[in-house]
């Protein structure tokens, strides 16, 4: 890739049908990255292989191409990169950041601060402080997941729609997870890797992830890796306040599908998001040349059913 060449990324969790919400981050992720010449991967985050499947992972692929939402060389597949996240992890363990969590999910719970606003938990690192003989004991018991300590860490990162954020991540999200018990490499740490590796310059999707983007940077910078530019698009949500969500089929794109053509979608998309003035079908090429952030809502849009 060349020297400021912008590469943007489609990550879906191959964990259902696609909806609506999905389709919304994905075109606004691709048009950002067409707009400037740039290139876009396709992965495909299967690392929970109790609910990601081959066949959610061809359907994704069939409904971009429907969508006229196409990508740059072979799509990847997390599951095949854990030895990535390994070279990662003991990079991370030789500088004496990681430690072993034996805290079943009560017990977490149980050892965590006041709950943020949004309902998530911070873990206050009772394992850290658990004595040789007890981390014994209890390795005899169970397997660990690993947490990495971040201390007083302050993280400042600027984005394209939402502004300045900034977190102390010992207050505002405590030492997290990089491994479960059962070895699978969490999230946090499997998108750092394959964003630096892939040379992902663009990250482009929901405003749900905008808090985990301290805890990328700061896993960024401990394993020597370039930050992406950043940008977190509104959320679509039902009319009763609800994120869009596979499991509840809220505005699953099979039924979609049945009843509009991709242009008609991806104009309705487009009109909400600001993109022209009124609601026409339109395909995502003609959209390139229209786009822009400062067109985009920052707040959540409520999507009555189609």
């Amino acid at each position: 890739m060349a020297d400021g060449a912008v590469r943007g990324r489609f990550a879906p969790s191959p964990s259902g049908r696609m909806h609506l919400g999905n389709l919304w981050s994905s075109l606004l992720a691709w048009l950002a990255a067409r707009s400037q010449g740039g290139s876009m991967v396709l992965r495909l985050e299967d690392l929970d292989r109790d609910r990601c499947r081959q066949e959610y992972c061809d359907q994704v692929m069939r409904d971009l191409e429907w969508l006229g939402l196409d990508w740059d060389n072979e799509p990847v597949y997390q599951s095949r990169r854990t030895e990535l996240y390994h070279q990662a992890f003991r990079t991370l363990e030789e500088q004496g950041l990681l430690y072993p969590c034996y805290c079943t999910r009560a017990e977490r719970l149980a050892a965590s601060a006041p709950h943020r606003s949004d309902g998530a938990a911070i873990y206050d690192g009772r394992c850290r402080r658990r004595t040789p003989e007890e981390l014994a004991a209890l390795a005899r018991e169970r397997a660990p997941a690993w947490r990495i300590q971040v201390d007083g860490a302050e993280i400042a990162v600027d984005d394209l729609l939402q502004g300045s954020i900034c977190q102390r991540l010992d207050r505002d999200c405590g030492d997290f997870i990089l491994r479960r018990s059962d070895g699978v490499y969490a999230y946090q740490l499997a998108v750092v890797v394959d964003d630096g590796e892939m040379g992902v310059t663009q990250v482009v999707r929901g405003s749900d992830l905008l808090d985990s983007t301290p805890r990328q940077v700061f896993l960024q910078r401990k394993l020597g890796l370039p930050q992406p530019v950043y940008g977190h698009v509104p959320l679509l949500l039902a009319p009763d306040g609800r994120r869009l969500a596979k499991r509840d089929r809220d505005q699953e794109l099979g039924e979609l599908r049945q009843r509009y053509t991709a242009p008609q979608l991806v104009g309705l998309l487009a009109h909400r998001a600001g993109l022209i003035p009124e609601y026409a079908p339109v395909t995502p090429q003609e959209l390139v040349p229209l786009f822009s952030w400062t067109k985009l809502p920052a707040e959540d849009l409520v999507f009555s059913r189609l």
